[in-house]
């Protein structure tokens, strides 16, 4: 077992308190949920946040309440000193970096997305990896934030082996016990533990540079990326106190009845990656699922809930073919009643011989391309069933269904997560597929989550008094409004300065504009 007295926790920290930037709550959607859902606060979710040393002072781990206007009551601090339930107590003291990172967590301020969790346990890291994660001492946070990385002293990374028992640790430590981890990159190099765990989420920062993958074992990562004044530690909070919101709803019935799915860790985790907007040179490949800088792409809290809305959704259909044979569209002629939403199910390949297939079966109408986003994840198994441990192959298909034909695939052979992105998809029926190969596997079954959302959207416009009212769905959010007066080539797109309002009562984004005499043309873009 990895001890952390042959090396240092390397936190990511700035100097002083870390402000966020005025728009960095807009950019990950946490604005707009909480204008139309300002009850999502991560009410009754307990949750903690390990910190390493403040600038290498022995002791300074603890958030102060007064800082994130909390009351001392909603804290415990822990770490080898002992435990405290009081505030200034005698187990640590004070520490700048946890402040900012609380803020941006569970902070009672203009950037805390979950500021009504049940309680926060504060560790200090040294003590919480060795004492709780080493010894699979169970605890009662749902959501884990960790903005520190496990490095060497002089920030370099650790031997392999080491590195791959800490993703270990905390893979066997989140499938034993439903935590979910959510750790920082690293502010350069290639990724740092524990954002390389497998069951856990890894965090970049944008704008900004920060650690980029591929693993050293070739798998992708970080698995998104979010604003955070420059530093992933700052960004990995916005994505903890984004998952608190998500868990929070899921079990108060935003997804449906299924109370249990809908908080799993894996749907948890492939709604945050399914709702992330992409940035204009985001990339992935056929077998690279992520891309090696944003991965899934930028945070946007507000879409991952919407894809929670949207339901569970059940296969239509499930075949078998000869393991690694050809594995077309069925023959059943039903379609999924959404086209958002997620599920959690499984496959079973109970021989070597067949691989197994569940077929969600979509039809996109009118004339109007359409934009896909699918996300497929699962967990790595515990480490002591099985040396050495492994994932299972699970990949994501998408057929076009009148045809036949393959559209796209992401059938990584290492991750456990597979991404298919296609921004302009045209009208049709079509099967997403998920196939679980049985060439390798290390169990007969594997439990998996299913997000995806296929949609486009339609620019209305309407007179309103001497102006126009140019209006769009809510969701997906991530939009801006462009304008041009010229559609030669190479026609020149630029944002429209007119604010935005979000009409909650007719889920639409409104933005109003003069009349000119001339030719307007608009259209939505992403960053």
């Amino acid at each position: 077992m990895f001890s952390s007295k042959r090396s240092v926790f390397l936190f990511l920290l700035l100097l002083g308190i870390a402000t966020a930037r005025a728009g960095d709550f807009d950019t990950i959607g946490g604005a707009l949920l909480r204008q139309v859902a300002p009850t999502l606060a991560g009410s009754n979710v307990p949750v903690a946040q390990t910190e390493g040393y403040d600038s290498g002072v022995a002791g300074a781990f603890e958030v102060a309440p007064f800082v994130v206007n909390q009351p001392a009551s909603l804290f415990t601090w822990i770490s080898s000193n002992g435990v405290a339930n009081t505030y200034p107590n005698s187990v640590g003291s004070i520490s700048a970096h946890a402040d900012s990172v609380a803020a941006n967590f569970y902070g009672n301020g203009a950037t805390g997305l979950a500021p009504g969790v049940s309680h926060v346990d504060n560790y200090d890291a040294d003590y919480f990896f060795n004492q709780i994660i080493a010894n699979a001492t169970p605890i009662s946070a749902r959501v884990v934030n960790q903005s520190f990385i496990f490095a060497n002293g002089d920030s370099s990374h650790l031997p392999t082996n080491e590195e791959q028992s800490i993703d270990s640790s905390y893979d066997d430590f989140a499938i034993q016990y439903g935590t979910l981890f959510i750790s920082g990159a690293g502010n350069g190099g290639t990724v740092y533990p524990a954002a390389t765990c497998y069951n856990g989420i890894g965090v970049g920062v944008y704008p900004g540079s920060s650690s980029v993958g591929p693993t050293t074992d070739g798998r992708s990562k970080p698995d998104l990326v979010s604003p955070g004044s420059g530093a992933t530690s700052f960004s990995t909070p916005f994505v903890s106190g984004s998952a608190t919101v998500l868990i929070q709803g899921a079990l108060r019935g935003d997804g449906g009845a299924d109370t249990n799915s809908a908080s799993d860790n894996r749907t948890i985790k492939a709604l945050l990656l399914n709702g992330a907007v992409k940035p204009a040179d985001w990339t992935n490949g056929i077998t690279t699922p992520l891309d090696a800088r944003y991965g899934a792409g930028v945070l946007n809290v507000f879409n991952s809930w919407n894809q929670l809305r949207g339901g569970k959704h059940p296969f239509v259909e499930a075949t078998t073919v000869a393991s690694g044979g050809a594995h077309p569209p069925g023959g059943n002629t039903s379609n999924e009643p959404t086209l958002s939403g997620w599920d959690l199910n499984s496959l079973s390949t109970p021989t070597p011989l067949q691989d197994s297939i569940n077929h969600y079966y979509f039809n996109l109408p009118g004339s109007n391309t359409f934009t896909l986003t699918a996300t497929l994840t699962w967990l790595r198994p515990h480490s002591s069933l099985l040396e050495p441990s492994g994932i299972n192959d699970l990949n994501l298909f998408l057929y076009n269904a009148a045809n036949g034909q393959l559209v796209r695939s992401s059938v990584s052979a290492v991750d456990n997560v597979e991404h298919i992105y296609i921004p302009a998809l045209s009208p049709g029926r079509y099967d997403l597929q998920v196939l679980k190969n049985a060439q390798g596997q290390v169990s007969a079954s594997e439990t998996y989550a299913l997000a995806f959302e296929f949609f486009n959207l339609p620019l209305s416009v309407a007179p309103s008094g001497t102006n126009l009212a140019i209006s769009w769905p809510l969701a997906p959010a991530g939009f801006n409004l462009q304008s041009t007066t010229n559609l030669s080539l190479p026609a020149v797109w630029t944002a429209v300065a007119s604010p935005v309002t979000a009409d909650t009562n007719a889920n639409r984004n409104v933005v109003t504009v003069p009349v000119t005499g001339g030719n307007q043309f608009f259209r939505l873009a992403r960053p």
